[in-house]
Order: structure tokens, then sequence, then C-alpha cells
């Protein structure tokens, strides 16, 4: 009995040689003789009747001829017989299948029949041609068993192929490359072959239901077939003759199919229609094909679903990225991530598209805030009790306060920008560096377009730190931290958003805005972690100033209780000593506007009194120290008296009235100057200005504020207009002055001007330019002292990356620095080696 190549009866490939020779009957041939014993053998096992068969003995007869030489005739009989095979039993049944519908359908594509019929058609010729592989592959096996020794003795010796790759390969050279030219086509089984595998496929890729076994083994002939005989590894007829077919084919059908996914304009279908496709071809180069086409077919899709068309899907109109980015569209984006990130490890297109729409919305933003009217409360109506009709009406802000909104409104709209693409990057790109990269430099590009970023930013950490975290708990307040601190990062000018921070919290600290002091360090303490030392140095001297004014005045308050002085009738006195190179300018008086007034104002003789006691005091320790008071930056608390209005039996002007009014230390002059005259004198704008001596400006601003604005209208003003106070204007104390509130806080008019108008943002331009000037000059000279010698190119270099923690550096202005610290002699011109310029260090 055979039982196959390999097989039990092979006793671990051992055969025991015969013990004599047999003697040939009646004269005939040795070799025939055995011959025709193998000869069948063979045909019993091409015709599955080899129950019977002796394998041993077979085995003998092969062994014996062998030991004679006669192995090359025995090979080329056994090749010769397989032949004869094929052309008789095997081909005839292979050429029936391949019908004229067969070669139409799968060879020149004759549109017309059913995919029923086409799958029918094409089954039945695959299943016959596995059918009469698997026969010959089994006939193979068992026949190269029985003729094992017949490789080993002769075929490894005449370097000629073992008998099995001889035989099997038969199946390849007169089946599949059989020409079909009696079939009136000239094309080979091969192609019939290959077409009918790839017609199948497509049907599967269309919906249909294929029978993926049998193209499995079909796939799996051909992964054991090779070229030649020799069976190189790479040979396979897998490898050369199909895949390439499949793989064109493939790439024909999904060209075809993105062009139609174009046609019809829909990203979100090209998405998931692309996702499907690459699972579903994964799967089918473990089902139907080869694995060893995943890989080759997965580089076919990229190519033609994704790289070939990735921009015109991303640029869509009404349908690609930019409304998934605006709708959120979580699960498309992620989508579109991984289909990106397989393509291209750098992620262009999606850096690209991200980062273009970043900048679209962020200048959205600025248009939207050009185009919004502030002049009415945002959210007046939802505030404010609709009690009364005056109260329903909205409030109208001014002009200052409507620049503030704008601020505010400007920073919101930013944060939620920068939360909403955090959400995106987190949730749909894997936190991808290389995208993140990209949307930080592209927030930062359009920020710093906006030529009022720096003040919007330190408007925005000086309305939470005043009024927005009351009420907020410590992990809310740490995120208000957290977003000015992002903000912060992306601005190139920091030091423009230095001076103005300055100003908004000397503002703070001076009429005690700040709703906590815990949280104004904090903030600080970050900006120092962010930005160093020296960006925070001032700050922290300001409020080393604030502490040090709290310690004084109880010392000077100690001071006066030591000496007996002190009387009902004392005026409380709280004074913060400020140091100038800590403070804003505008703060000290040093802010260089054309109508600005260095003359020393008058100030009432009460006030006079305490400042030379003051000054006495602040002097016993500290010889040599001089004290400049600031009237502008100070605040007092009064008490008004107004006399009942004769006339008057009922309401609040039928009795006097006492209230408690904080103005400003230039409104306090103003309005003493009313207890020295009679009850009907006026004072013209002249007269107060001559008694005062208070700076013009500020003068208008007092006078308006208290005679303006109804709830506050101290004096009266003739002419009673809504327009600023000016030169010719007279003024009289208010004796029919009503409020519902003791305590009265009189604003100021410049007060809310929290937001620059356009001279005092020239001016503030003008000093930050003035400053640079100074920084990029110590930078030049701390690098050269360093260096000693330094070529222009490189100067120019380090001095950028020295400056580009504070702001980003004009080319042109570090040349015009060089050259004034030429002309100062800090530097000289000198060359290189190589003859380029450079400088050298002047001690």
């Amino acid at each position: 009995m055979i039982s196959g190549r390999g097989g039990p009866m092979t006793r671990g490939g051992r055969i025991r040689p015969p013990r004599r020779a047999m003697a040939p009957p009646g004269g005939i041939d040795e070799f025939e003789q055995c011959w025709e014993k193998l000869r069948e053998a063979l045909h019993d096992i091409h015709t599955r009747n080899a129950g019977n068969l002796s394998f041993e003995q077979l085995y003998r007869y092969s062994y014996k001829i062998v030991l004679k030489k006669a192995g090359e005739k025995l090979y080329d009989r056994v090749k010769h017989f397989e032949e004869n095979w094929f052309a008789e039993k095997v081909i005839p049944p292979i050429r029936a299948l391949i019908t004229t519908n067969l070669v139409s359908v799968t060879l020149e594509e004759v549109p017309g029949t059913s995919v029923v019929e086409r799958r029918a058609m094409g089954e039945k010729f695959l299943k016959g041609v596995r059918a009469s592989w698997e026969n010959h592959n089994m006939s193979m096996n068992m026949i190269a068993d029985i003729l094992m020794y017949l490789e080993r003795g002769y075929s490894q010796n005449h370097s000629r192929p073992p008998i099995y790759a001889a035989t099997i390969g038969l199946f390849r050279d007169h089946i599949l490359r059989t020409s079909l030219k009696e079939n009136g086509s000239d094309c080979l089984v091969f192609d019939i072959l290959n077409s009918t595998i790839i017609d199948q496929v497509n049907m599967e890729r269309e919906g249909d239901v294929i029978d993926k076994a049998l193209l499995r083994s079909c796939v799996s002939m051909l992964e054991d077939l090779f070229e030649t005989d020799e069976e190189n590894e790479h040979e396979q007829l897998y490898l050369t003759t199909f895949e390439p077919i499949y793989l064109r084919n493939a790439r024909l059908f999904y060209k075809a199919e993105c062009e139609k996914l174009i046609r019809e304009g829909d990203t979100r279908a090209w998405l998931r229609h692309t996702q499907r496709r690459l699972a579903e071809e994964a799967e089918r180069c473990q089902t139907t094909v080869s694995p060893l086409t995943l890989q080759k077919i997965t580089q076919v899709l990229e190519q033609e679903l994704i790289i070939r068309h990735l921009e015109d899907f991303f640029n869509m109109e009404g349908g690609g990225i930019k409304p998934m980015i605006d709708n959120d569209s979580t699960e498309d984006l992620s989508i579109i991530y991984q289909l990106v990130a397989r393509v291209d490890p750098k992620k262009a297109a999606l850096r690209n598209a991200l980062a273009a729409r970043v900048i679209e919305l962020g200048t959205e933003i600025e248009q939207v805030l050009r185009n919004t009217d502030f002049s009415i409360a945002q959210q007046a109506d939802a505030e404010e009790p609709a009690e009364a009709s005056e109260k329903s009406k909205p409030k109208t802000l001014t002009a200052a306060a409507q620049q503030t909104a704008a601020a505010i409104k400007w920073v919101d709209d930013v944060l939620s920008l920068k939360d909403k693409f955090d959400r995106l990057w987190s949730t749909c790109f894997a936190e991808d560096l290389i995208l993140q990269t990209a949307l930080t430099k592209s927030f930062a590009d359009f920020i710093n377009s906006f030529d009022r970023s720096s003040e919007y930013v330190s408007l925005f950490i000086d309305d939470n730190l005043k009024r927005g975290i009351k009420g907020k708990t410590e992990a809310e307040v740490d995120v208000v931290l957290d977003k000015a601190i992002t903000l912060l990062r992306f601005l190139s000018e920091k030091d423009k958003f230095e001076q103005y921070y300055q100003k908004h919290l000397a503002r703070r600290l001076l009429h005690a805005k700040s709703e906590s002091q815990e949280v104004e360090q904090e903030m600080i303490s970050r900006m120092k972690r962010e930005l160093g030392n020296n960006f925070t140095q001032k700050f922290e001297g300001m409020f080393r100033d604030m502490r040090t004014s709290k310690e004084t005045t109880e010392q000077y308050r100690d001071h006066i209780r030591g000496l007996g002085e002190v009387d009902e009738g004392q005026i409380d006195l709280n004074i913060s000593v400020l140091a100038g190179n800590n403070w804003p300018k505008e703060v000290m008086g040093r802010t260089g506007l054309a109508d600005e007034s260095n003359a020393k104002v008058i100030y009432p003789r009460e006030i006079q009194g305490l400042q030379d006691s003051f000054f006495k005091f602040y002097s016993i320790n500290r010889n040599g120290r001089v004290l400049t008071w600031l009237g502008g930056a100070g605040s007092a608390d009064i008490k008004c008296t107004f006399p009942k209005i004769p006339g008057k039996t009922s309401g609040p002007l039928s009795r006097e009235r006492r209230y408690e009014m904080n103005v400003s230390t230039y409104g306090m002059i103003v309005l003493v100057l009313f207890n020295d005259i009679a009850d009907n004198e006026w004072l013209s704008f002249e007269d107060i200005e001559a008694r005062t001596n208070i700076p013009q400006h500020d003068l208008i601003n007092v006078l308006t504020s208290l005679s303006v604005i109804k709830a506050y209208r101290v004096l009266l003003r003739e002419p009673q207009t809504k327009a600023a106070a000016k030169p010719g204007h007279r003024f009289t104390f208010n004796r029919e002055f009503v409020s519902k509130a003791i305590k009265i806080k009189v604003p100021l008019i410049n007060a809310a001007n929290k937001v620059e108008n356009d001279e005092e943002r020239q001016e503030t331009d003008k000093k930050n330019e003035e400053t640079r000037m100074y920084v990029t000059d110590a930078a030049i000279v701390r690098i050269m002292k360093q260096r000693k010698e330094l070529g222009h190119s490189q100067l120019i270099t380090e001095t950028i990356q020295v400056l580009a923690s504070r702001f980003k550096p004009d080319v042109s202005l570090i040349k015009r620095r060089i050259e004034a610290l030429i002309g100062r002699e800090y530097l000289e011109r000198s060359e290189l080696a190589d003859g380029s310029p450079a400088y050298q260090y002047v001690a």
C-alpha cells in the first residue's frame, strides 16, 4: 500500500537493498521489466487504484534501475509518461471548461452577462482547475516517494531538478501555459485563470458573495508553482504572474472608485469608505489571496484613495475638513488623522490644513470684534430685573468701557478657540507632537498679527484679578491663571506686555482693587517660572513697596500717638512710598505728554501739615531721601454735609444730608475749596486751576466727574451740559445733591480708561521702542564682552537669540545699535581671517 510522500511505509527512509540480483526472465531487458512494473503503478496512482501497490517493491524497482546506471532513462520515461497523461486525460477537461463566454467575460470584459452567470462560469472553471491540480499534486507526491532513490542516486549527482519538481512543473507547462488557439483565442490558460480570480475578487469588492475557499486554493496552487524546476524562492508563479496583474487591476478599480467619490463631493463618505476598503483588503489577503500581497495592496490603496486626492478631499466646498473642525466632528477627524498618519509621517497636509484654519478663525475673531457694537452692555437685560422702565433699558457704555469690553471678548474668544483645538488635538490626533507644534505656531501667528494683543492679554488678567475670580474655588482660579500663562506664551512682544501689566498692577495695588493678594503673588510666580527673574523684577518691587509702605504707615501712626498729638479731628493718613524704578512713569508723574504740567500742586493747609509731619518722621532714619507727592495716584475719603433746603417740607431736601465720599486726591483738593466760599458763589475753571495748580488735563477729568455724572453731581456747572469741563466754565457747590447711598465712590472720567486711546498708544509704542534700543545695546555689549571679537552675521544671530525671550528684534534695529555702539566707542570694526566684517570689544 502507498500512503503518499513521506508516509509510514518509508520507516524512517531506510529501505533494505535486494539480497541478490534478479535474472531477467526469457531474455527480457531488466530495465524494461522494472519500468513496466513502475508504469503500471503510475497508472494506478493516477486512477486512484493504488490500494494494492507495495511501496517497498516499487522502491526496489527504481533502486535497481539506478544501480544499473539507467537513472537518466527512468527520469525521462517518468516525465514522458506524465506529459502523455496530461495530453490525454487532463487537458481536454480543462479546455472544455474554457467556453467562449468565459473568455469574453474575463479577458475581453464584454458587458451584458449578469453577475450570477459570471460567478457561476468562473467558479466552474476554477473548480475544474483546482480538482486537476489536487489530483496531480497528490499523485506526484506518491510517485516522488516511490522514486525517492532516483532523486538521491541520480538527480542530485547530475544536477537535474528533483523528480517531484520536474513532474509537478508539468502542470505549469502543460496546463497553465497551454495556448487556447483551438478555442479561437491567442491567450493562455494562465490568462483565463488570473482574470477569473480577479473577476471574482472584483465581485466581492462590489458587494457580491463569492467562494473564498475556492479562490484561496487556486492562489495556493500558484504559490506552490515556480517559473522553473529549480524552484527559486522569488520565482513563485504567484509573485511573477498573478500578483502584478492583481495589483494593476486593483489600482484601476480604486482609481475609478476614488474619482467617483470626488464627483459626489462627500468627504465623510470618503473617510469611511477608505477605512472600510483598507480593512477589507487586509482581510482578503488572509482569507482569499496571499498574505504576501498585504503590504503591496495596502500601498496601492494608500496611493489611490489617500495620497493622490488628499488635498481635493480636504478642500471640498461645503464638505472638506473645515466643517469638520468647525462642527467638532471628532470621529471624522480621528479617521483623517489615522489615514494621513499611515501615508505621511510628517502629516504635512493635515498640519497645513489645521494651521490655516486656526489663522482663519483667529482672523474671524478680530473681524467680529471690529463689527461688534459695544456701546450697549452685552448682558444688561439678563443681569438687571426689569422692575421699572429705566431698569429695563440697556446700559450704555462709555467709549473707554466699550474698549474694555472688546478686549475681554477678544481674549475669551481666543481662549475658546484654543480650548477647541486642544480638545481636538487630545481626542482626535493622539496628542501628536508634530501637530501640536503647528497649532502652537499658527496661534502665535494670528495672535501677534493683532496689534493690541499684548494690551488685551494684560487686560484679561487685570479684569480677572479685580473681579473675575470672586467666588471661585482654588481649582477654578488655577484654570484662570493657566489660561493667562498660555496666552502669555504666544506673545512675541513680551516687553510690551510687561509695560501694560505694570500699569494695570499699579492701579490694582494703589486703589486696593485686587481680589486676592495671594492670587496676585501666584500670578507673578508663574510668570517668573515661565519667563525668568528679570521679567518680574519690577512687579516684585511694587509689592515690596506696598508692604514697606504699610509698615511705614503703622510706624508713623505709632510715632504720632507717642507725641500725644492724636485728636478726634485728626486726619487718618495712609502713605504709599513708591520707588521710582519699579512703577510706571504715568504713576510717577513722568508721562511725557505735551499737556502735562510738572508744577507743584497746592494742597489744603490741613494736608500740608500732614505732609510736613510725615516728611519729618520719614527723614529721621533716611537722610538724603526726597519725597515727591503724587496727587494723581492717590484717593481720599471725605465727609460731606449738604444743608436743608429752605421751603422744602418733605423729602430728602427737607433735612440735612451727610455722605462719605471717596474721590481722588485732586478731587479732594477741589472740593475743599468750596468750604471757604459763600453758598451762592461760583468759581471759574481758571480760578480753580490757579488756586490748586492741578495739571489742566487732570483738572478737566476731576471737574467733569464731579459735575456731569448725575449720580455724583456734587458740583453744578454753568453751562450744564454732558460735555467735558473746560476753561470758561463756572462751578458751585450743589446744595440739592441727593443720593440713596451713604458711601459714594466718585469715579474719574478716565478711571475706566483701562484701554489706551490713540495718543496714549502712540506714546506707549514710542517708549517701547526706546526701551528696546537700550535692551539691544545691553545685549550686544554683553555678547561682545564675553566673545571679544565676533563676525557681523554671528553677532546679529546671537543677539536675536538673546532677545527672543522678550521680543522679536528687527535686524535693522540691531544694525543701527551696532553703529551707535561703534560711535560711542564700545565696539570697533575689524575683519576675520577670511575677510568678512567683524567687530571687536573695546574695554
